[in-house]
């Protein structure tokens, strides 16, 4: 069957958009559990990410490893 004959009015058009909320898993390692901690930040800066969406705590992580990785040389 070739492309233009296939049906794609009940698919999502893919936007930049959902492509910037994407994670990539370089390597494709196993995911390391997560541990639920308590930790105290700010409140305006907590009101910040969660005003961003769903997903914030996932953004929030990705920071701290960031930082973490370019602290450990």
């Amino acid at each position: 069957m070739k492309d233009s004959r296939i049906d794609l009015s009940d698919t999502p058009e893919l936007t930049p958009a959902m492509f910037a909320r994407g994670l990539v898993r370089r390597g494709l390692k196993p995911v390391v559990r997560k541990k639920l901690i308590t930790l105290r930040i700010d409140g305006d800066v907590v009101d910040w990410y969660r005003n961003q969406g769903a997903g914030y705590q996932t953004r929030i992580n990705a920071l701290l490893r960031a930082y973490m990785e370019e602290r450990r040389g």
